[in-house]
């Protein structure tokens, strides 16, 4: 019979309780955290009370937290153990969640499970257990019970989560035990290298185990991109194969209660931008999530609730799909979470936006050269220069092509620009201009694409009256608010980089900058153009955030004035696939009937010629002012790392070289040098 007597004398006076049920590691007699409230100080120990022959919890610190494994069990379920009726609740509780049998007269021992959703923390076996399955096929009747939450064979296959004939085990003193499937209560397993995890949706005890599932069991690792933009950490193992159905990446622990490997986090947040606490609506669900967000808080972890009443078949995110919710409503529900999650943030920039319903007083992926990439996913796209070379109006140029949604001919100044048929933000960020100027530039680049309003997914803002410390939050926060807004974006052009920083030469600041624009570029899977503000110097940049861009960049592309000073040059100073000397030397120049800067062809090939022998003169100049004689492997060496290119460019470079005379082998040492080191 169900009785307190019973219950204590299988529970080894009520020791097993409190062993099943608090999370930490603790002995008997010794102090320990207690997990019924906040505690800040080790006061409180399990002991044994001779008197009554029981085990019982002291909290030397606030005695509201002592009593036996009933007050502490009705304590965890908001039940009073005083009440006859949550008594009785507490006793059927401990009986159901650590599966005592007490409600069966022929009582047989099963091996624990674990306990639903409501207990402190999930039981772990600490041996393995041996079993047996017996698989079958998903019946159709299963496969439609999966089904209602969207998941389908092939998320089952890709979960490795199948339909079990039967199951069978021994519990802890060595008894052995089965359940077989039937049409009421069917039989599912997910099934791990070393273990089996037993599911049966319509039985009392719905959880079982069976080998050694280990301490750091982790559903869904294994499924995971190598990067993502959200990973939601859910409650169970249907929840995650559920928000993989709809779209999203999801990961659970044993249960919404167990404790969550730190470990495992730090690792995760190289990975994703955002990781998310999805718990159920209930009360345990909320406690659990509010305990391990602040446990997690230095890794940024936060948690989403879900709109639901909390009730039994209205808890979980699989509850929300079933009742008719689609991804689309979920995915603004995260919106609106980060909307509130940037609200100051976005309120600060929504006053730097330009708003052309209200235009200030009097007045304002991807890309390739050819055949050569530019700008691609992922990337960073350098374009520099110095005053009055058209850097702008070449931006400009960028963005026009990247607001048109078909294949309108617009000239963009000789570069191919995907364009943005599927509706992708494009936002322009000026630390430099004026919101007056800003409206005029944009107004002028909605002019070069043939639109006569600015597109809703085209946003320009003026950062000017922003602190530089606050222009980068500004972006980074956006950035990831618009790429959920608009499912996307397609380019991001950040107009003055060096705006970002207290000095272009403070080697820290620039490293940090870039690599976060890296980072960014990365998770949002666009391209950012940064507009570097200075001018170049032969084959490489100046100052730390220069040497940073080249290095990370995918191109670097410059702006020059011709010999004609009405001309502009654009040539390629980098490019991660091929060499940049073999890009062709864009021009363009100010056409005064249409009002803007247009394409007027590619430089003759001797032009291109010439460019080429006079940059890879300097570069061997560069090289050999260090070290009068290079082999020619140290030769190769040096022109990779001076030029950033692969080493087959580089290779094909000494070979021109040698044919111009920019340098010379020894042929007594196989040694190279350039001409004027001969003597």
């Amino acid at each position: 019979m169900l009785n307190k007597d019973e219950l204590l004398r299988r529970t080894n006076s009520g020791l097993d309780v409190f062993k099943h049920y608090i999370p930490v590691q603790w002995k008997t007699g010794r102090n320990f955290l207690n997990p019924l409230y906040e505690d800040r100080k080790a006061s409180c120990n399990v002991y044994f009370d001779r008197r009554n022959s029981v085990y019982k919890i002291k909290d030397f610190g606030n005695d509201e937290y002592s009593g036996d494994c009933f007050f502490f069990v009705g304590k965890l379920k908001g039940l009073n153990c005083n009440n006859g009726a949550d008594f009785v609740e507490i006793l059927k509780i401990i009986n159901r969640e650590m599966i005592l049998g007490l409600d069966n007269s022929d009582y047989t021992p099963v091996p624990q499970s674990n306990p639903q959703k409501g207990s402190l923390t999930a039981p772990e076996p600490s041996k393995s257990k041996p079993y047996n399955i017996i698989q079958q096929k998903f019946n159709q009747k299963e496969l439609d019970f999966w089904l209602r939450s969207g998941i389908t064979p092939e998320i089952l296959k890709l979960y490795r989560a199948v339909s079990l004939k039967e199951f069978r085990s021994e519990n802890k003193d060595g008894k052995s035990f089965s359940y077989t499937s039937s049409e009421n209560e069917p039989l599912f397993g997910y099934i791990g290298k070393r273990y089996v995890k037993i599911y049966r949706p319509f039985s009392e005890i719905r959880f079982l185990y069976g080998g050694n599932i280990g301490e750091s069991y982790c559903f869904g690792l294994e499924q995971l991109p190598a990067k993502g933009d959200t990973l939601f950490i859910t409650g169970g193992e249907k929840d995650v194969m559920t928000l993989a159905a709809h779209g999203f990446h999801a990961i659970c622990f044993n249960s919404e209660t167990s404790t969550i490997p730190t470990g495992i986090i730090y690792k995760l947040t190289f990975r994703f931008k955002h990781i998310v606490l999805l718990y159920d609506a209930d009360k345990t669900g909320i406690d659990s999530a509010i305990k391990h967000e602040k446990a997690l808080a230095e890794y940024g972890v936060k948690r989403l609730l879900l709109p639901l009443s909390g009730e039994k078949k209205e808890k979980d995110i699989t509850d929300y799909f079933i009742k008719g919710n689609s991804r689309k409503e979920f995915r603004q529900l995260f919106i609106d979470f980060l909307d509130n999650l940037y609200s100051e943030t976005m309120t600060m920039l929504k006053s730097c936006e330009i708003d052309f319903n209200n235009p200030p007083a009097k007045a304002e992926e991807v890309i390739s050269a050819g055949d050569v990439p530019l700008g691609t996913q992922g990337n960073i796209l350098c374009i520099t220069g110095g005053e009055g070379t058209g850097k702008s109006n070449y931006v400009a140029a960028l963005i026009a092509g990247s607001i048109i949604k078909d294949s309108r001919n617009i000239d963009t100044l000789g570069i191919n620009v995907r364009d943005n048929s599927d509706g992708k933000a494009v936002l322009l960020y000026d630390t430099e201009q004026s919101e007056v100027q800003l409206f005029k530039n944009v107004s002028n680049l909605l002019k070069r694409a043939k639109l006569n309003e600015k597109p809703e997914e085209l946003r320009a803002f003026s950062l000017t009256g922003m602190s530089r410390k606050e222009r980068l939050q500004a972006i980074v926060q956006s950035m990831d608010k618009y790429h959920y807004e608009y499912e996307g974006i397609r380019l991001v052009v950040i107009d003055g980089i060096a705006d970002l920083v207290l000095s272009a030469n403070d080697e820290a600041e620039s490293i940090r900058i870039v690599d976060e624009l890296y980072r960014l570029a990365g998770i949002y899977r666009t391209c950012i153009v940064s507009v570097l503000h200075y001018v170049p110097n032969g084959l490489k940049l100046r100052g730390h955030l220069g040497s940073e861009l080249q290095r990370k960049a995918a191109a670097i592309v410059s702006i020059e004035l011709d010999s004609e000073p009405s001309v502009s040059v654009v040539k390629a100073l980098k490019v991660r696939d091929g060499s940049p000397l073999d890009v062709p030397l864009m021009q363009f120049s100010w056409d005064k009937e249409l009002g803007m800067h247009i394409y007027i062809g590619e430089k003759p090939r001797e032009e291109k010629e010439k460019r080429k022998e006079k940059e890879l003169a300097t570069v061997a100049r560069e090289i050999f002012g260090v070290q009068k004689h290079l082999t020619y492997i140290d030769l190769c060496d040096r022109i990779q790392q001076t030029m950033d290119v692969k080493e087959r460019t580089a290779k094909s470079y000494i070979k021109y070289m040698r044919e111009k005379e920019i340098i010379i082998k020894d042929p007594s040492n196989q040694n190279y040098f350039m001409i004027g080191h001969i003597f």
